[in-house]
């Protein structure tokens, strides 16, 4: 079974092409986005808020909880 959806691949896919064209921005500041790893996690959100199959994101206010 695979962990990231079709959707999901496709949208990090998009999201690292226009990094590379130097079109992919910030959600918040608006700043041209330069690093590899920002642009994933830009293209994986994007799929998580249309409902792609995509693993939670582990947040430290979860690993807060547990203790």
């Amino acid at each position: 079974m695979a962990k990231y959806s079709r959707k999901a691949s496709q949208k990090v896919k998009q999201a690292m092409h226009e990094r590379k064209r130097g079109k992919l921005k910030s959600g918040r500041s608006g700043k041209k986005v330069k690093s590899r790893k920002q642009a994933i996690a830009i293209g994986l959100s994007q799929a998580r808020r249309e409902g792609a199959k995509v693993p939670r994101k582990k947040s430290s206010s979860r690993k807060a909880k547990k203790r």
